[in-house]
């Protein structure tokens, strides 16, 4: 009797925490990159400290990343994202707080790959816009990862590209989310 009750209790716990509400990462990869076909070089740049957090009950997802934490190729074209257009100074960090679409689609508690839509807003350089783009989410070992690409017009955000380089830095950047997230502990 008493293995049976030990045995119920271990599923139980094994069961609860595959159904896990909440997952987190502090160490999410965003990518931007803003190179045109005329551009000498790459502009692009990576931040691996982005903080995701998404509730699988509710559907909620939020992305926060401190904008001086995006590492370029060249240190001098860091010092220009930085100080001539996102002003990292006056706006630290950016954010994205949306919703995964046909949450009931999706079941948690099994390994699978699915396709979703995100709704939200992103706050950049001061200004709030609502971005929808379609991600991919794989459960795996009670693990997820979350993958997406989205494309933002940098004057939607009030940044602005000087004209001596406007041919060389692309007025829509692609920005790219890679996260592997685990249950959030209590």
């Amino acid at each position: 009797m008493k293995k049976i009750i030990t045995v119920m209790i271990i599923s139980i716990l094994a069961v609860g925490s595959l159904s896990a509400q909440k997952y987190f990462t502090k160490t999410g990869t965003i990518e931007f990159d803003a190179t045109t076909s005329s551009s000498p070089e790459k502009i692009e740049g990576t931040n691996r400290s982005a903080t995701c957090v998404v509730d699988t009950k509710s559907g909620a997802i939020q992305f926060a990343v401190l904008m001086k934490g995006f590492a370029f190729e060249r240190a001098l074209m860091e010092e220009h994202f930085n100080e001539n257009y996102v002003e990292s100074h006056k706006f630290p960090k950016s954010e994205f707080k949306g919703k995964l679409k046909d949450l009931e689609q999706i079941d948690f508690t099994k390994d699978g790959t699915h396709t979703v839509k995100v709704k939200g807003d992103l706050t950049m350089h001061g200004q709030t816009k609502e971005v929808e783009t379609t991600g991919k989410l794989v459960i795996q070992g009670g693990k997820i990862s979350a993958n997406a690409t989205f494309n933002v017009k940098l004057s939607d955000f009030d940044i602005s590209i000087p004209g001596l380089v406007a041919d060389k830095v692309a007025k829509i950047a692609k920005i790219t989310v890679a996260c592997s997230l685990e249950p959030l502990k209590n």
